[in-house]
C-alpha cells in the first residue's frame, strides 16, 4: 500500500481530508492522488437513467456479480434559503447538478450521486404530497431507541473511489471552483442551498482495519478488526441476492413515478463489547444465523458466501433458534422481511469515523418508507420468545445505537430540483 512520507497510507490519509473538507484538504487529496486519471462520461445527461438510483449499471463488481460501493461518501444536509423555490431557482440548481454529470463518470472511478428532500421541506407548500408518495417525519422505530430526528430540507449523497472527486464536487457547488475535470462550472448552490452539516464515510475490504486507531472512539486494541472486512463489524455485506432490486424500490406510479425514497440512520458501534466480548463464533452466529457458526459456513469476513448471505433456509427457524439456542441471527431476522420472495429494501450503507467515533451511516431506499419500518421491526425481533426479547443475544442490537433518523424522497432526475408536492 501506498505510503505518504508521514507514514500514514494514501487511503488513510484521503479518508482523513475529506472528513476535513474545504479547499486545503482538496489540495492535498489530489496531490495524494495525483496519479489518478478522472475519466468524463461518454454519454450526455439526457441519456442517463431517470432514477437517480439507478448506479447499479455503473457499479463495479466483484467475482460473483455483487455491486460494489464507492469508497468515499460525502453527506451534505442541506437548508433551502431561498424565497421561492421558484423557477429560476431550479433552473440554476439543475444546471449544478448537470455540470456533475457533464464532468464526471458515472460510477465508482467518477461520480454518483442522489438528492432527497425531506418532509420538512414539502410542508412549507399548502399543497401535499400525492398518495403515491409514502414520506412521514422520522419517527422512533422501536422501544429500545430514543433517537433525534434530522429535518434538513434536502441531502445529497456524493461517491466516488477517489476522495478528489466528491471534495471537488463539494468546492463547486459552493461556487469555489470555476472548473470542474476540465468542465466549465454552470451553477451552484449559492442563494438557494446551505450546507448545514456534512457527514463522511467509507467502505472497502481493509479499510475498517486502518481505522483502528486510538483517536476512534468504539475500536479496540486488543482485538484486530479484520483485513478482508469492508465494514467495521468484520463482515461483508450487501449480498446481490439479499438486496431489493432498484426496480422493486422504485416508485411505480403518480408524478414522482421514477423515483424512490431514503432512509438514513446514524449509528455508533460498540465494537470492544463485539470484539472483546464474543467469541468468533458467536460473531457468526448473531451477525448471520446460529447454524452457519455451527457448519463452519463463514470463512474471514464472508466473501466465500458468493452472492447471498446464506440465511433464507435460518428465517423459517428464527423462533425456534430464539427458543432453544437463545441466541438468533441479525440476517436471519431481516431474511423475514420480504414480499413475493423479495427483500425490501436496497442498502447503500457505509462505515464513519465521524466525532472521532466508530459509526455507520445506514441508508437505504425503498420504495415507501413504511417498507422501511416493516424490515426494522422485523429485525428488531420484538416478535421473538422472551429468551432474546431484549437486546442481549438478538442479532446485533446490544452494539448499536441509534443516535439519528431522516426519511427523503428522491425524485426522478425531471423532478429533483426543488420540486412541488404536485410536479405534474
Amino acid at each position: 500500500m501506498t505510503r505518504s512520507p508521514r507514514g500514514i497510507s494514501r487511503r488513510a490519509f484521503v479518508r482523513s481530508a475529506v472528513a476535513i473538507g474545504g479547499a486545503s484538504a482538496l489540495a492535498a487529496c489530489v496531490d495524494r492522488e495525483s496519479n489518478v486519471d478522472v475519466p468524463q462520461p461518454s454519454v450526455d445527461p439526457d441519456d442517463l437513467p431517470d432514477r437517480q438510483h439507478a448506479w447499479n449499471d455503473y457499479l463495479s463488481q466483484d467475482e460473483h456479480g455483487n455491486h460494489l460501493p464507492p469508497e468515499h461518501h460525502l453527506l451534505l444536509h442541506l437548508e433551502y434559503v431561498g424565497d421561492g423555490p421558484t423557477d429560476d431557482e431550479r433552473g440554476q440548481l439543475e444546471d449544478a447538478l448537470t455540470t456533475l454529470e457533464r464532468a464526471y463518470a458515472r460510477g465508482n472511478d467518477g461520480l454518483v450521486f442522489t438528492i432527497g428532500y425531506s418532509p420538512a421541506y414539502f410542508d412549507r407548500f399548502d399543497e401535499a404530497l400525492p398518495e403515491s408518495v409514502d414520506l412521514p417525519h422520522p419517527e422512533a422505530l422501536v422501544p429500545i431507541e430514543d433517537p433525534e430526528f434530522d429535518e434538513y430540507d434536502a441531502l445529497l449523497h456524493l461517491a466516488s473511489d477517489y476522495g478528489q472527486v466528491v471534495l471537488s464536487a463539494e468546492e463547486a457547488l459552493k461556487g469555489n471552483r470555476e472548473q470542474l475535470n476540465d468542465v466549465e462550472v454552470e451553477g451552484t448552490l449559492e442563494g438557494i442551498l446551505e450546507i448545514d452539516e456534512r457527514r463522511t464515510g467509507f467502505v472497502g475490504d481493509g479499510v475498517p482495519a486502518e481505522q483502528q486507531r486510538e483517536d476512534v472512539r468504539g475500536i479496540p486494541d486488543s482485538e484486530p478488526v479484520p483485513e478482508d472486512a469492508p465494514m467495521f463489524m468484520g463482515f461483508k455485506s450487501g449480498f446481490r441476492k439479499n438486496q431489493a432490486t432498484e426496480a422493486r424500490v422504485t416508485i411505480d406510479e403518480g408524478p414522482f413515478a421514477g423515483g424512490t425514497t431514503t432512509h438514513l440512520s446514524r449509528i455508533d458501534l460498540n465494537l470492544h463489547q463485539w470484539y472483546e466480548q464474543d467469541s468468533r463464533e458467536q460473531r457468526v452466529s448473531k451477525m448471520f444465523c446460529p447454524a452457519h457458526a455451527d457448519e463452519g459456513r463463514v470463512e474471514g469476513a464472508g466473501h466465500n458466501l458468493g452472492d447471498s448471505s446464506g440465511v433464507d433456509d435460518c428465517g423459517a427457524s428464527a423462533e425456534e433458534d430464539a427458543r432453544t439456542r437463545g441466541v438468533v441471527g441479525h440476517t436471519q431476522k431481516a431474511t423475514r422481511a420480504r414480499e413475493d420472495d423479495e427483500p425490501l429494501i436496497l442498502r447503500r450503507d457505509f462505515n464513519s469515523t465521524d466525532d472521532d467515533a466508530a459509526g455507520v451511516h445506514f441508508l437505504a431506499h425503498q420504495r415507501s418508507i413504511s417498507a422501511f419500518v416493516e424490515t426494522k421491526q422485523t429485525v428488531t425481533g420484538t416478535d421473538l420468545p422472551s429468551a432474546v426479547g431484549s437486546r442481549n443475544n438478538n442479532g446485533i442490537l446490544q452494539y448499536m445505537s441509534v443516535l439519528r433518523r431522516a426519511n427523503y424522497l428522491v425524485p426522478p432526475r425531471r423532478h429533483r430540483s426543488l420540486p412541488t408536492p404536485n410536479p405534474s
